[in-house]
Protein backbone atom coordinates (compact mmCIF):
# COMPACT_ATOMS: atom_id res chain seq x y z
CA UNK A 1 0.00 0.00 0.00
CA UNK A 2 2.72 2.33 1.43
CA UNK A 3 4.59 1.70 -2.56
CA UNK A 4 1.17 2.31 -3.98
CA UNK A 5 0.83 5.79 -2.43
CA UNK A 6 4.52 6.49 -3.44
CA UNK A 7 4.29 5.62 -6.70
CA UNK A 8 0.91 7.79 -7.20
CA UNK A 9 2.78 10.99 -5.46
CA UNK A 10 5.52 10.30 -8.24
CA UNK A 11 3.19 9.76 -10.95
CA UNK A 12 1.59 13.21 -9.89
CA UNK A 13 4.60 15.40 -9.71
CA UNK A 14 6.06 13.85 -12.70
CA UNK A 15 3.22 14.72 -15.08
CA UNK A 16 2.92 18.36 -13.39
CA UNK A 17 6.85 19.20 -13.73
CA UNK A 18 6.55 19.49 -17.40
CA UNK A 19 4.22 22.69 -16.64
CA UNK A 20 6.44 25.81 -15.49
CA UNK A 21 5.43 28.48 -13.02
CA UNK A 22 4.56 30.75 -15.90
CA UNK A 23 2.17 28.60 -17.56
CA UNK A 24 -2.21 29.27 -17.38
CA UNK A 25 -2.71 25.63 -18.18
CA UNK A 26 -6.67 25.56 -18.37
CA UNK A 27 -9.81 28.04 -17.71
CA UNK A 28 -8.65 30.08 -14.55
CA UNK A 29 -4.96 28.76 -14.61
CA UNK A 30 -3.04 26.51 -12.21
CA UNK A 31 -5.55 24.60 -9.98
CA UNK A 32 -8.40 26.65 -11.89
CA UNK A 33 -7.89 28.90 -8.64
CA UNK A 34 -7.84 32.53 -11.88
CA UNK A 35 -4.87 33.56 -9.55
CA UNK A 36 -1.00 33.87 -10.89
CA UNK A 37 1.23 31.92 -9.25
CA UNK A 38 3.97 34.26 -10.66
CA UNK A 39 5.48 36.92 -8.42
CA UNK A 40 5.05 39.79 -11.12
CA UNK A 41 2.09 41.23 -11.46
CA UNK A 42 1.01 42.72 -14.71
CA UNK A 43 0.85 46.42 -14.89
CA UNK A 44 -0.96 47.83 -13.54
CA UNK A 45 -0.55 50.26 -16.87
CA UNK A 46 -0.96 47.42 -19.30
CA UNK A 47 -1.17 48.17 -23.28
CA UNK A 48 -2.35 46.17 -26.15
CA UNK A 49 1.41 45.14 -27.26
CA UNK A 50 -0.17 43.34 -29.90
CA UNK A 51 -2.93 41.13 -31.41
CA UNK A 52 -4.15 38.78 -34.37
CA UNK A 53 -7.40 38.05 -35.94
CA UNK A 54 -9.28 34.83 -35.35
CA UNK A 55 -11.96 33.60 -38.16
CA UNK A 56 -14.55 32.76 -35.80
CA UNK A 57 -16.72 32.89 -32.65
CA UNK A 58 -15.67 31.74 -28.98
CA UNK A 59 -16.02 32.15 -25.82
CA UNK A 60 -13.02 29.64 -24.66
CA UNK A 61 -10.42 31.51 -23.06
CA UNK A 62 -6.17 31.71 -24.18
CA UNK A 63 -4.42 29.30 -22.62
CA UNK A 64 -0.21 29.62 -22.04
CA UNK A 65 1.93 26.92 -22.31
CA UNK A 66 5.88 27.87 -22.41
CA UNK A 67 5.94 30.20 -25.01
CA UNK A 68 2.95 29.25 -26.75
CA UNK A 69 -0.63 30.37 -26.51
CA UNK A 70 -3.51 28.55 -27.61
CA UNK A 71 -7.01 29.06 -28.52
CA UNK A 72 -10.03 27.55 -30.08
CA UNK A 73 -12.80 28.93 -31.69
CA UNK A 74 -15.54 27.92 -34.33
CA UNK A 75 -16.38 29.29 -38.03
CA UNK A 76 -18.94 29.09 -40.81
CA UNK A 77 -22.69 29.20 -40.92
CA UNK A 78 -23.32 26.49 -38.46
CA UNK A 79 -20.44 26.73 -36.62
CA UNK A 80 -19.37 23.36 -37.78
CA UNK A 81 -15.45 24.42 -38.34
CA UNK A 82 -13.39 24.09 -35.04
CA UNK A 83 -10.22 25.57 -34.77
CA UNK A 84 -7.03 25.30 -32.64
CA UNK A 85 -4.77 27.95 -32.86
CA UNK A 86 -0.97 28.14 -31.42
CA UNK A 87 0.47 31.47 -31.06
CA UNK A 88 3.67 32.73 -30.22
CA UNK A 89 3.72 34.53 -26.64
CA UNK A 90 6.25 36.82 -27.94
CA UNK A 91 4.64 38.44 -30.80
CA UNK A 92 1.47 36.84 -31.63
CA UNK A 93 2.93 35.38 -34.70
CA UNK A 94 1.03 32.25 -36.20
CA UNK A 95 2.59 28.87 -35.50
CA UNK A 96 -0.03 26.57 -36.70
CA UNK A 97 -3.56 25.92 -36.87
CA UNK A 98 -5.59 22.60 -37.24
CA UNK A 99 -9.41 22.48 -38.36
CA UNK A 100 -11.69 20.10 -38.00
CA UNK A 101 -15.22 19.14 -38.85
CA UNK A 102 -17.79 18.73 -35.80
CA UNK A 103 -19.29 15.54 -35.46
CA UNK A 104 -21.87 16.40 -33.28
CA UNK A 105 -24.63 18.87 -32.12
CA UNK A 106 -23.66 22.82 -33.14
CA UNK A 107 -26.78 24.38 -31.38
CA UNK A 108 -26.11 26.90 -28.92
CA UNK A 109 -26.88 30.33 -27.82
CA UNK A 110 -26.76 33.29 -29.60
CA UNK A 111 -24.71 34.71 -26.74
CA UNK A 112 -22.55 31.75 -26.60
CA UNK A 113 -20.51 29.79 -29.49
CA UNK A 114 -19.26 25.73 -30.21
CA UNK A 115 -16.13 26.86 -28.82
CA UNK A 116 -16.98 27.79 -25.60
CA UNK A 117 -15.17 25.20 -23.21
CA UNK A 118 -11.66 26.37 -22.65
CA UNK A 119 -8.77 24.12 -24.04
CA UNK A 120 -6.44 22.89 -21.49
CA UNK A 121 -2.73 21.55 -21.22
CA UNK A 122 -0.79 18.94 -19.05
CA UNK A 123 2.31 20.65 -20.68
CA UNK A 124 3.02 18.01 -23.31
CA UNK A 125 -0.10 17.82 -24.85
CA UNK A 126 -3.16 20.05 -25.82
CA UNK A 127 -6.64 18.98 -25.73
CA UNK A 128 -9.28 20.89 -26.95
CA UNK A 129 -13.39 20.37 -26.13
CA UNK A 130 -16.55 21.90 -27.91
CA UNK A 131 -19.65 21.90 -27.05
CA UNK A 132 -20.31 19.92 -29.96
CA UNK A 133 -18.60 17.05 -27.61
CA UNK A 134 -15.87 16.72 -29.85
CA UNK A 135 -11.78 16.45 -28.74
CA UNK A 136 -9.28 16.43 -29.89
CA UNK A 137 -5.33 15.94 -28.18
CA UNK A 138 -2.62 17.56 -30.57
CA UNK A 139 1.38 17.66 -29.09
CA UNK A 140 2.66 20.94 -28.38
CA UNK A 141 3.86 20.54 -32.54
CA UNK A 142 0.43 20.73 -33.48
CA UNK A 143 0.32 16.66 -34.55
CA UNK A 144 -2.75 15.07 -33.65
CA UNK A 145 -2.56 12.47 -31.31
CA UNK A 146 -5.88 11.04 -30.67
CA UNK A 147 -9.69 12.61 -31.34
CA UNK A 148 -12.96 11.34 -29.56
CA UNK A 149 -16.64 12.34 -30.93
CA UNK A 150 -18.26 12.15 -27.81
CA UNK A 151 -21.58 12.21 -29.07
CA UNK A 152 -21.02 8.83 -30.85
CA UNK A 153 -20.29 7.35 -27.75
CA UNK A 154 -23.29 9.17 -25.46
CA UNK A 155 -25.75 10.29 -28.26
CA UNK A 156 -28.15 12.42 -25.90
CA UNK A 157 -25.45 14.24 -24.33
CA UNK A 158 -26.04 17.73 -25.17
CA UNK A 159 -28.65 20.72 -24.87
CA UNK A 160 -29.96 22.95 -26.62
CA UNK A 161 -28.01 26.25 -25.27
CA UNK A 162 -24.93 24.43 -25.85
CA UNK A 163 -22.31 23.12 -23.45
CA UNK A 164 -19.52 24.81 -22.31
CA UNK A 165 -17.72 22.78 -18.96
CA UNK A 166 -14.04 23.34 -19.58
CA UNK A 167 -11.90 20.15 -19.08
CA UNK A 168 -9.01 19.89 -16.77
CA UNK A 169 -6.33 17.59 -16.79
CA UNK A 170 -4.97 15.64 -13.43
CA UNK A 171 -1.42 13.55 -13.67
CA UNK A 172 -2.23 11.28 -16.58
CA UNK A 173 -6.28 12.05 -16.60
CA UNK A 174 -8.13 14.21 -18.15
CA UNK A 175 -11.83 14.75 -16.75
CA UNK A 176 -14.70 15.64 -19.44
CA UNK A 177 -17.88 16.79 -18.05
CA UNK A 178 -20.93 16.79 -20.39
CA UNK A 179 -23.67 17.81 -18.18
CA UNK A 180 -27.63 17.93 -19.66
CA UNK A 181 -30.90 17.39 -18.61
CA UNK A 182 -30.67 14.27 -20.81
CA UNK A 183 -27.28 11.99 -20.89
CA UNK A 184 -25.82 13.54 -18.04
CA UNK A 185 -21.96 12.31 -17.79
CA UNK A 186 -18.50 13.41 -16.15
CA UNK A 187 -15.66 10.75 -17.68
CA UNK A 188 -12.13 10.47 -16.93
CA UNK A 189 -9.95 9.76 -20.51
CA UNK A 190 -6.60 8.56 -20.65
CA UNK A 191 -4.45 11.38 -21.86
CA UNK A 192 -2.63 9.50 -24.09
CA UNK A 193 -4.79 7.06 -25.46
CA UNK A 194 -7.99 9.04 -25.34
CA UNK A 195 -9.66 5.90 -24.09
CA UNK A 196 -12.31 6.19 -20.88
CA UNK A 197 -10.80 5.33 -17.48
CA UNK A 198 -14.32 5.71 -15.91
CA UNK A 199 -17.71 6.73 -16.66
CA UNK A 200 -19.87 8.18 -14.17
CA UNK A 201 -23.67 9.35 -14.19
CA UNK A 202 -24.40 12.73 -13.05
CA UNK A 203 -27.32 14.73 -12.16
CA UNK A 204 -29.47 15.48 -14.99
CA UNK A 205 -29.71 19.10 -15.09
CA UNK A 206 -28.26 21.67 -17.65
CA UNK A 207 -24.38 22.50 -16.22
CA UNK A 208 -22.27 24.68 -17.58
CA UNK A 209 -19.37 24.90 -14.41
CA UNK A 210 -15.96 23.36 -14.91
CA UNK A 211 -14.35 21.31 -12.37
CA UNK A 212 -11.94 22.36 -10.00
CA UNK A 213 -9.30 20.79 -8.70
CA UNK A 214 -8.55 20.52 -4.76
CA UNK A 215 -5.38 18.47 -3.33
CA UNK A 216 -5.32 16.25 -6.32
CA UNK A 217 -9.02 15.80 -6.20
CA UNK A 218 -11.62 16.79 -8.69
CA UNK A 219 -14.35 18.38 -7.21
CA UNK A 220 -17.48 18.47 -10.30
CA UNK A 221 -20.49 21.01 -9.73
CA UNK A 222 -23.27 20.75 -10.12
CA UNK A 223 -26.96 21.97 -9.21
CA UNK A 224 -27.37 19.43 -6.54
CA UNK A 225 -23.69 20.50 -5.03
CA UNK A 226 -20.15 19.33 -5.39
CA UNK A 227 -18.37 16.16 -5.44
CA UNK A 228 -15.03 15.20 -5.07
CA UNK A 229 -13.87 12.48 -8.03
CA UNK A 230 -10.41 10.18 -7.78
CA UNK A 231 -9.22 11.34 -11.05
CA UNK A 232 -7.45 8.20 -11.87
CA UNK A 233 -10.35 5.91 -10.70
CA UNK A 234 -13.51 7.66 -10.63
CA UNK A 235 -14.02 7.04 -6.72
CA UNK A 236 -16.31 9.43 -4.98
CA UNK A 237 -13.70 11.01 -2.33
CA UNK A 238 -16.95 13.35 -0.28
CA UNK A 239 -19.36 14.80 -1.62
CA UNK A 240 -21.72 18.12 -0.29
CA UNK A 241 -25.23 18.13 -1.28
CA UNK A 242 -26.87 21.77 -0.63
CA UNK A 243 -26.69 22.64 -4.05
CA UNK A 244 -24.76 25.04 -6.38
CA UNK A 245 -25.10 27.13 -8.97
CA UNK A 246 -25.02 25.82 -12.66
CA UNK A 247 -22.90 28.88 -14.45
CA UNK A 248 -20.04 30.20 -12.04
CA UNK A 249 -17.56 27.66 -10.44
CA UNK A 250 -16.36 27.10 -7.47
CA UNK A 251 -12.45 28.80 -6.08
CA UNK A 252 -9.94 26.88 -4.52
CA UNK A 253 -7.06 27.86 -2.06
CA UNK A 254 -4.72 25.19 -0.62
CA UNK A 255 -7.28 24.22 2.24
CA UNK A 256 -10.75 25.08 1.51
CA UNK A 257 -13.25 25.62 -1.51
CA UNK A 258 -15.79 28.09 -1.83
CA UNK A 259 -18.12 27.52 -3.74
CA UNK A 260 -21.37 29.31 -5.09
CA UNK A 261 -24.03 27.87 -3.15
CA UNK A 262 -26.59 29.77 -1.26
CA UNK A 263 -24.09 32.52 -1.74
CA UNK A 264 -20.86 31.43 -0.58
CA UNK A 265 -20.49 28.33 1.17
CA UNK A 266 -16.83 27.75 2.05
CA UNK A 267 -15.68 24.57 2.56
CA UNK A 268 -12.74 22.17 4.16
CA UNK A 269 -13.08 19.04 2.14
CA UNK A 270 -11.54 15.74 3.39
CA UNK A 271 -11.78 11.81 2.81
CA UNK A 272 -15.68 11.27 3.02
CA UNK A 273 -16.72 14.53 4.32
CA UNK A 274 -16.87 17.98 3.32
CA UNK A 275 -17.15 20.59 6.34
CA UNK A 276 -18.91 23.83 5.95
CA UNK A 277 -16.52 26.96 7.35
CA UNK A 278 -19.03 29.39 6.86
CA UNK A 279 -22.03 30.53 4.42
CA UNK A 280 -22.27 34.31 3.40
CA UNK A 281 -25.36 34.63 1.52
CA UNK A 282 -24.69 38.33 0.63
CA UNK A 283 -21.55 36.85 -1.44
CA UNK A 284 -23.82 36.11 -4.68
CA UNK A 285 -21.64 35.67 -8.12
CA UNK A 286 -23.15 36.52 -11.50
CA UNK A 287 -21.99 34.55 -14.61
CA UNK A 288 -18.52 35.22 -13.19
CA UNK A 289 -16.64 32.49 -10.98
CA UNK A 290 -15.10 34.17 -7.47
CA UNK A 291 -11.40 33.84 -6.42
CA UNK A 292 -9.20 34.01 -3.36
CA UNK A 293 -6.68 36.81 -3.62
CA UNK A 294 -4.61 36.97 -0.31
CA UNK A 295 -6.82 37.17 2.73
CA UNK A 296 -9.98 37.85 1.02
CA UNK A 297 -12.40 36.57 -1.25
CA UNK A 298 -13.79 38.72 -3.94
CA UNK A 299 -17.61 37.91 -6.39
CA UNK A 300 -18.70 39.76 -9.14
CA UNK A 301 -22.23 39.68 -8.87
CA UNK A 302 -24.99 40.23 -11.34
CA UNK A 303 -25.27 44.07 -11.05
CA UNK A 304 -21.31 44.01 -12.12
CA UNK A 305 -20.40 45.13 -8.45
CA UNK A 306 -17.46 43.61 -7.37
CA UNK A 307 -17.35 42.81 -3.55
CA UNK A 308 -14.39 41.89 -1.27
CA UNK A 309 -15.05 39.73 1.64
CA UNK A 310 -13.35 38.67 4.45
CA UNK A 311 -11.91 35.05 3.82
CA UNK A 312 -12.29 34.02 7.72
CA UNK A 313 -16.08 34.62 7.87
CA UNK A 314 -17.40 36.01 4.06
CA UNK A 315 -18.25 39.19 5.95
CA UNK A 316 -18.36 41.95 3.20
CA UNK A 317 -15.35 44.48 3.38
CA UNK A 318 -16.12 46.79 0.14
CA UNK A 319 -18.46 47.29 -3.03
CA UNK A 320 -17.05 48.83 -6.22
CA UNK A 321 -19.42 49.31 -8.91
CA UNK A 322 -17.20 48.03 -12.70
CA UNK A 323 -18.01 48.99 -15.98
CA UNK A 324 -20.43 46.40 -17.61
CA UNK A 325 -21.90 44.32 -18.56
CA UNK A 326 -19.69 41.64 -17.30
CA UNK A 327 -19.80 37.71 -18.66
CA UNK A 328 -16.19 36.38 -17.99
CA UNK A 329 -14.77 35.42 -14.63
CA UNK A 330 -12.32 37.61 -12.78
CA UNK A 331 -8.56 36.76 -12.68
CA UNK A 332 -5.69 37.89 -10.92
CA UNK A 333 -1.70 38.37 -9.88
CA UNK A 334 0.12 40.37 -7.14
CA UNK A 335 -2.79 42.68 -6.04
CA UNK A 336 -4.63 43.45 -9.02
CA UNK A 337 -7.82 42.19 -10.10
CA UNK A 338 -8.64 42.16 -14.25
CA UNK A 339 -11.31 41.60 -16.02
CA UNK A 340 -13.29 42.64 -19.46
CA UNK A 341 -16.54 44.06 -19.53
CA UNK A 342 -19.03 42.92 -22.90
CA UNK A 343 -18.20 45.96 -24.17
CA UNK A 344 -14.41 46.05 -24.51
CA UNK A 345 -13.21 47.54 -21.35
CA UNK A 346 -10.48 45.73 -19.87
CA UNK A 347 -10.17 46.43 -16.67
CA UNK A 348 -7.59 46.77 -13.47
CA UNK A 349 -8.22 46.93 -10.08
CA UNK A 350 -6.21 47.84 -7.07
CA UNK A 351 -7.47 45.19 -4.57
CA UNK A 352 -5.93 47.51 -1.63
CA UNK A 353 -7.29 50.59 -2.02
CA UNK A 354 -9.38 51.47 0.88
CA UNK A 355 -12.63 51.17 -0.90
CA UNK A 356 -10.85 49.32 -3.96
CA UNK A 357 -10.32 51.92 -6.98
CA UNK A 358 -10.16 51.12 -11.41
CA UNK A 359 -6.59 51.95 -11.97
CA UNK A 360 -6.62 51.41 -15.50
CA UNK A 361 -8.72 50.69 -18.13
CA UNK A 362 -7.81 49.41 -21.95
CA UNK A 363 -10.72 49.58 -24.38
CA UNK A 364 -10.25 46.85 -26.64
CA UNK A 365 -13.54 48.08 -28.67
CA UNK A 366 -14.75 44.51 -29.79
CA UNK A 367 -17.34 42.76 -27.51
CA UNK A 368 -15.23 40.55 -24.68
CA UNK A 369 -17.00 37.93 -23.37
CA UNK A 370 -14.18 35.57 -22.46
CA UNK A 371 -11.88 35.17 -19.10
CA UNK A 372 -8.44 36.51 -19.54
CA UNK A 373 -5.32 34.96 -19.17
CA UNK A 374 -2.08 35.78 -17.20
CA UNK A 375 1.77 34.73 -18.42
CA UNK A 376 5.26 36.30 -18.05
CA UNK A 377 3.49 39.40 -16.53
CA UNK A 378 1.55 39.85 -19.49
CA UNK A 379 -2.11 38.52 -20.14
CA UNK A 380 -4.21 37.44 -23.24
CA UNK A 381 -7.95 38.02 -23.54
CA UNK A 382 -10.00 37.37 -26.84
CA UNK A 383 -13.15 38.02 -28.58
CA UNK A 384 -14.85 36.68 -31.87
CA UNK A 385 -12.81 38.65 -33.88
CA UNK A 386 -9.47 39.19 -31.91
CA UNK A 387 -6.87 37.89 -29.22
CA UNK A 388 -4.80 40.41 -27.27
CA UNK A 389 -1.83 40.48 -25.62
CA UNK A 390 -1.54 43.38 -22.86
CA UNK A 391 1.55 44.26 -21.39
Amino acid sequence: MKTSLTLLSFLIIYHSSFLAAADWPQFRGPNASAVSTETAAPGPKVNIAWSVDLPGRGLSSPIVVGDKVFVTCSSGPDQSNLHVFCFSAADGKKLWERVMKATGRTMSHNKTSVAAPTPCSDGERVFALYSSNDLFAFDLAGNLLWLRGLTYDYSNASNSLGMSSSPVVVGDTLVVQSENDSESIAVGIDVTTGRNRWKKERPKAANWTSAVVYQNVVALQSSKGLTGVNPRTGEIEWDYTDGAATIPSSAVTKNAIYVPSNGVTALAPEKGAASQLWRAAGLKPGTGSPLVLNDAIYVLNGAGVLVKGNLANGDELWKLRLKGPLSGSPVAAGKYIYIASERGDFQVIDTTAKEGAVVHTVELKDTVLCTPAISNSALFVRSDKKLWKLK
